[in-house]
């Protein structure tokens, strides 16, 4: 069944990997991105290469929390639902810049909600993070885990996102899955991101910083099994009208620092040179989904470890001329679902 679909962030690392899966299923798709100079406009302009050739999609230049130009913007399209995926990335950087992660996180976040319920969008699907469970001591973290205290703006920030989404399904009925993301990596992945970050170090000879003594541990999770978990998200908002829902999407595993680190140093057949540094305030001593409830609601089984997917994605990487080269958009142009 094709579906009318507003997707934020549409120009980055998850956002343009799930519209592109949208497009082939045959939706029609409006993306929403602001092109935030977090990293290289040019890397999410080559995301979105195919999409944009693509007769079912249209792009909108414009900032979530300015939701007049926004609503400007949108006037006459109808959508069923909206996947929220906008936010400002990064927990050290919100250290830094408290006040522009509450903009862009918790005002871009409440006027996409507001957007729905003025234009009787029924149905919402909101990227939030693990980062909200803090230094939970309990291990894997659950949804009915206590998230009242995070340890970074940025954390806090989706706490909010949560919290105003709660507020929007009880006051006027609107459907609604928020995700906590764990660790997503793959192809198109942002530069600053640890495994990107680590292979172009290592492609180039560099020294890797490792923060602490290497034994912090995250749940890394393949980008295809968290498109997997946001479709059937998608579904179910479809299904069950008027439901809300908070849900792990992760590998439901965990993999140390040091472990990452020969992983990519492996895959890629170098001796890695290590900088060894203070831990930093905001990050958490690991992160571990139990993903038993996305497995019960939406039929989530992810299918790649690290071990499958550290390889696939330094093969993906060296690719391209440069390890900082931009991500690729698909080869040629995607199917137009009206043929």
């Amino acid at each position: 069944m094709a579906e009318r679909v507003l997707v934020t962030g549409a120009a980055g690392f998850i956002g343009s990997t799930l519209v592109e899966r949208l497009l082939l299923r045959g939706d029609r798709v409006v993306g929403l991105d602001n092109f935030d100079p977090f990293y290289a406009r040019t890397h999410k302009e080559r995301n979105l290469a195919a999409a944009r050739a693509h007769p079912a999609f249209r792009l909108v230049e414009a900032d979530c929390a300015d939701l007049a130009t926004v609503r400007q913007a949108l006037a006459g399209e109808e959508f069923d639902l909206v996947v929220h995926l906008a936010a400002k990335a990064g927990v050290r950087p919100s250290l830094r810049q408290p006040l522009s992660y509450v903009s862009a996180n918790v005002a871009g976040t409440q006027a996409m909600l507001e957007l729905a319920r003025e234009r009787g969008i029924e149905r919402f699907v909101f990227a939030s993070s693990s980062s909200v469970y803090g230094n939970s001591p309990r291990v894997p973290f659950s949804e009915d885990d206590r998230v009242d205290a995070p340890i970074s703006p940025y954390a806090a920030t989706k706490v909010a996102g949560e919290l105003l989404a709660r507020t929007y399904n009880h006051l006027y009925g609107l459907a609604v899955v928020a995700l906590r993301f764990f660790t997503v990596y793959g192809p198109r992945q942002r530069p600053d991101l640890a495994i990107r970050k680590f292979t172009t170090l290592m492609l180039r000879g560099e020294p890797i910083p490792v923060f602490g003594d290497g034994g912090t541990q995250r749940d890394y999770t393949w980008v295809d099994d968290i498109l997997g978990g946001v479709a059937a998200a998608m579904d179910y908002t479809r299904k069950r009208r008027g439901a809300f829902e908070i849900v792990n999407l992760g590998g439901n595993r965990t993999t140390t620092l040091r472990r990452l680190i020969e992983l990519v140093a492996g895959a890629l057949g170098v001796t890695p040179r290590l900088d060894h540094r203070a831990s930093q305030p905001g990050d958490v001593e690991r992160t571990y989904a139990d993903i038993s409830k996305a497995h019960r609601l939406l039929g989530y089984a992810p299918t790649v470890t690290p071990e499958e997917g550290i390889p696939r994605f330094v093969s993906w990487l060296k690719s391209y001329d440069g390890a900082a080269a931009p991500a690729p958009a698909l080869a040629g142009t995607l199917p137009d679902p009206r043929d």
